[in-house]
């Protein structure tokens, strides 16, 4: 095996590595984001609520944004669960955080600065094209 070939599987498992560790990490922070999102959402609905309505279907409306706000509190409670436990945090989560930065830097070692943008980069793609290309059943 020569040195490109070598290259070639460090390069391949630091991509591996990176995907699966960032993935499970993800996992956690991807429900704060939600409920920023989502609050952010909720404040645009209220606004456009505000406008010209009638009264019967403001009404019916506020009924689904309550609805919608409720979701959002129950999901944050759910996601301070996950990522706290109590006043601690979760060990897991505390575990990926560490790791996924360890390997970014293992992964600045042996690609470089742009090696890693790259990865990361690949990475945000494939997770866009998963989520464009999926289907709801």
């Amino acid at each position: 095996m020569n040195n490109q070939d070598v290259k070639n599987l460090k390069k391949r498992y630091l991509v591996w590595l990176y995907k699966t560790t960032k993935e499970a990490f993800d996992k956690y922070e991807r429900k704060f984001t939600q409920v920023d999102i989502d609050t952010d959402i909720l404040v645009e609905m209220e606004k456009e609520l505000l406008g010209s309505y009638l009264p019967h279907e403001k009404d019916a409306l506020q009924k689904h944004i309550n609805d919608f706000q409720r979701y959002i509190e129950d999901k944050e409670r759910a996601c301070s669960d996950l990522r706290d436990q109590g006043k601690k945090k979760n060990p897991e989560f505390i575990f990926l955080e560490i790791k996924l930065n360890a390997v970014e830097k293992v992964i600045t070692k042996e690609l470089g600065r742009r090696g890693l943008e790259r990865i990361k980069s690949l990475y945000e793609i494939e997770m866009t094209e998963r989520i464009l290309r999926s289907i709801e059943h």
